[in-house]
């Protein structure tokens, strides 16, 4: 079974959402909404309440700490996916992968794919900037590796993944210590599962569109503590200061050259 968790806050695209899994996924599925410092109706899924705001990596942890899937996919309350798109995806992953399915760009006026870019999202690699780590498209990689359809990705967008419950209880969660309550979700599980001996990589069998930013977004999370998180990740991560690593950073960036 695959356990879909779903964090959110004051989304009106989350019952939407919710309502495109249920009529997409195939076989056996729950859908774990929390809500985080927020009231709304929500149907066909099961709901935590969050009375007050705790943010994106303890509600994502606390909807996983409930789920009863072999398997765990995270997306965001403002999504569209493939017919079928969960066994698609269950059908190419082993225990120490993290999947990410073919990413485009979400119309939501329309509901549709974004008919102005409607080119998908494949690979991003990481981008060493002064005040962070942080993933960028990867177009060069994507013309050059069009053909394959199971693919090794540096790193990725954090709205949508896929693991193993075995892999989850491996990376240990999601950390707040040092990255707060929202920052870097996808820098910290990429890395842990490539310098822990894991894999992330990219399923294009299947997609999911993503709300696109020009139609808005309702989190917003203090410029103070992202700026904090993102300086925690970038000496965390470049000084090898996890203790379960197995590579140091500069052997992910020789494997990606």
């Amino acid at each position: 079974m695959l356990s879909i968790i779903i964090p959110s806050y004051r989304d009106q695209y989350l019952q939407p959402t919710i309502d495109d899994i249920r009529k997409n996924a195939k076989g056996e599925i729950e859908i774990i909404v929390i809500l985080d410092g927020c009231e709304m109706p929500v149907t066909g899924a099961t709901v935590i309440h969050n009375e007050n705001r705790r943010g994106l990596r303890d509600s994502v942890n606390s909807g996983v700490a409930i789920s009863r899937g072999e398997y765990i996919l995270k997306c965001d309350s403002h999504c569209i996916f493939d017919e079928g798109f969960n066994v698609k995806l269950l059908a190419d992953i082993e225990d120490n992968w993290v999947v990410i399915p073919r990413r485009y760009k979400l119309d939501t006026d329309k509901w549709v794919i974004c008919e102005d870019e409607p080119n998908p999202i494949d690979y991003e690699k990481l981008s060493l900037n002064p005040d962070r780590i942080c993933g960028l498209h990867w177009t060069s990689r994507m013309n050059a590796r069009k053909d394959v359809l199971i693919d090794e990705n540096m790193v990725f967008q954090g709205s949508c993944w896929v693991m193993s419950r075995k892999h989850w209880d491996f990376l240990g969660g999601l950390q707040e210590e040092g990255y707060g309550t929202f920052t870097q979700e996808p820098i910290e599980i990429a890395l842990k599962t490539w310098l822990g001996g894991g894999k992330v990589m990219v399923n294009k069998k299947t997609w999911y569109a993503h709300q696109h930013r020009k139609f808005g977004r309702t989190h917003k999370v203090s410029s103070t503590e992202v700026l904090a998180g993102n300086a925690y990740s970038r000496d965390f991560w470049l000084n090898n200061r996890w203790e379960k690593r197995i590579h140091n950073i500069d052997w992910l960036f020789e494997r990606f050259k």
